[in-house]
């Protein structure tokens, strides 16, 4: 998978219905969340963000691939996603592995919301 269709492939997971990312995400993926019970596994992660409002617009900066082998790929990066009046920014983590030519599930995927300093806050 080329860079620009693993950062749609990610996009279309923050965006898409239920349905596309149950289609994307493997039935034994791992995901550790912002919510409890926090880590979740299996069914329990699809459904955990299957059934949450989809995002209408996704930015993502910082983006980093790494391909240890063949089938494979990891991904890292900042995300600030919005919808309606709600905005939510997070540094992430996912990884994909193939199944067939062209088909990829995500086998795990981590979510840390991004802190920011208070206003004034100078760390020196």
């Amino acid at each position: 998978m080329d860079d620009d269709r693993v950062w749609s492939f990610e996009k279309s997971l923050w965006t898409g219905g239920a349905d596309h990312y149950r289609e994307l995400v493997d039935d034994e993926c791992l995901m550790a969340l912002p919510q409890p019970p926090y880590v979740f596994g299996g069914a329990q992660a699809i459904e955990a963000v299957a059934d949450t409002p989809r995002w209408s617009e996704v930015e993502i900066e910082d983006g980093r691939i790494a391909r240890p082998q063949e089938g494979l790929i990891v991904i890292a990066y900042t995300v600030k996603a919005t919808r309606d009046d709600e905005t939510y920014e997070a540094h992430c983590t996912s990884t994909y592995r193939r199944l067939a030519h062209e088909e990829w599930r995500v086998v795990q995927h981590q979510q840390t919301p991004r802190i920011t300093a208070p206003a004034g806050d100078d760390a020196t």
